[in-house]
């Protein structure tokens, strides 16, 4: 008997940004991203921070946004490495304020919630490239949903959460950055 997954997926939609775009005063895209918003542990010495993001024009038919933070470039092994991933953002927000990924998530809109980073807890985990790395890129995709809420299981993964995520996208936008040291 093949196992199943504890969880339905709604049918995927081709996404189509339209004026869907995602926008930071903190991180312009393509340039470096300040040392504020680094991580603070393995040496990194960040102030980690999470940078503020604004967006605009979601598709119609959007009940609520998702957030992720990825470094594609991180040495392990091809899987990358998650810094930063909310979900179940409402639809009537436009923003996340500077500083909101703290643990214990105050700064975020009501209802929005973490999941568990690549560094094994729930906020903002900045940038901590390996010492002498090129520059790796960050990439920071807003996905605007079909559904109110992503009904993952307790201590679900990040690529589970992306792959919920990936099944509900109406639109989505993005912006990089880049950090090496």
């Amino acid at each position: 008997m093949r196992n199943q997954l504890p969880f339905a997926v709604l049918s995927a939609a081709e996404p189509a940004s339209g004026g869907f775009a995602l926008t930071s005063s903190d991180i312009a895209d393509g340039a470096t991203i300040d040392r504020t918003f680094a991580f603070d542990g393995f040496g990194g010495g960040g102030g980690n921070v999470s940078p503020g993001f604004a967006w605009s024009e979601p598709p119609a038919g959007t009940k609520s946004f998702a957030l992720f933070c990825h470094d594609p470039d991180a040495p392990t092994g091809g899987a990358g490495f998650w810094h930063w991933l909310v979900v179940d953002i409402p639809a009537t927000a436009r923003a996340l304020t500077q500083g909101a990924g703290t643990p214990d998530g105050a700064g975020l809109p009501a209802g929005a919630k973490q999941i568990r980073t690549d560094y094994g807890f729930s906020a903002w985990g900045g940038p901590c490239p390996p010492v002498g790395d090129p520059p790796h890129r960050y990439v920071f995709t807003l996905y605007a949903l079909g559904v109110d809420a992503i009904a993952a299981p307790e201590g679900a993964t990040a690529s589970l959460v992306g792959f919920l995520v990936n099944q509900n996208v109406l639109a989505k936008a993005s912006l990089t950055g880049l950090y090496g040291r």
